[in-house]
């Protein structure tokens, strides 16, 4: 499908042929798409554009990463099909392996992203040798050296149920949620309210700079930092963007 850059639509456009083609791929199951639209509805009510408190949130978690001792960045079949070689290269320069895991689990499908994943060169785990326990979904799969022994974990695009339990098993969760009412945004540690096409790309600008900064500067970032704030400004400015908009009518 040809979209031409001068459409109105046109990022909204492109970000849905890549799921759709990532569907066709195997990559992406049709529950995906439904959540894709979920958090477009939300991105669009948000300005569509990486807000201060996203800013301030993406910043945060990259110290929190940089300071880690096993990061790992989570990737399902929807960030495999929208920031594959973004999310790679975020993978590099934080020295993070990613690691697939899916809700919606087959091992033709964790196969398939894996292999979107290294051809952009990413260390991937997917052996599932592993289990986190409490969690009963196959989310709970997962693998020896990557999301088992992670101490900070960064899960875009995620659900609330996993999020909790990677809490419980003493692990710092990070996760990018458009949505700043889900059960996700409210139980991480850090969540950044914006598109993953976006936050990835900044996260790695983030990365790149921050990776020379001393660890008292890094720490001093993650303390400062107040999830709930960044919430309750996230809603704040829904609300300002509807009004503003209501304004124009």
């Amino acid at each position: 499908m040809h979209v031409p850059q001068s459409h109105p639509r046109y990022h909204s456009l492109i970000t849905r042929e890549k799921l759709a083609q990532a569907f066709r791929n195997g990559l992406v199951v049709p529950e995906g798409l439904i959540a894709h639209g979920r958090g477009e509805c939300f991105d669009y009510i948000l300005g569509e554009e990486s807000r201060d408190f996203a800013i301030e949130a993406e910043r945060a978690a990259v110290a929190m990463m940089i300071l880690a001792n096993h990061p790992v960045i989570s990737v399902n079949g929807n960030a495999a099909g929208l920031v594959a070689e973004e999310i790679s290269r975020l993978s590099e320069v934080l020295s993070a392996p990613l690691e697939v895991n899916i809700f919606h689990r087959s091992e033709e499908r964790v196969k398939r992203i894996a292999e979107e994943l290294e051809k952009h060169d990413a260390i991937v785990y997917c052996r599932g040798d592993a289990v986190i326990e409490g969690l009963e979904s196959a989310r709970r799969i997962v693998d020896r050296r990557g999301i088992y022994r992670a101490d900070v974990v960064l899960v875009p695009l995620e659900d609330g149920d996993r999020c909790e339990i990677l809490k419980r098993n003493g692990k710092r969760v990070i996760a990018i949620d458009l949505n700043p009412l889900s059960r996700t945004s409210r139980m991480a540690d850090v969540t950044i309210v914006d598109n993953i096409t976006r936050a990835v790309p900044n996260m790695i600008e983030f990365a790149k700079e921050m990776k020379d900064y001393g660890m008292e500067e890094l720490e001093k970032i993650v303390l400062r930092y107040d999830n709930r704030e960044i919430l309750r400004r996230a809603i704040k400015a829904i609300i300002e963007y509807l009004e503003s908009r209501s304004g124009e009518l």
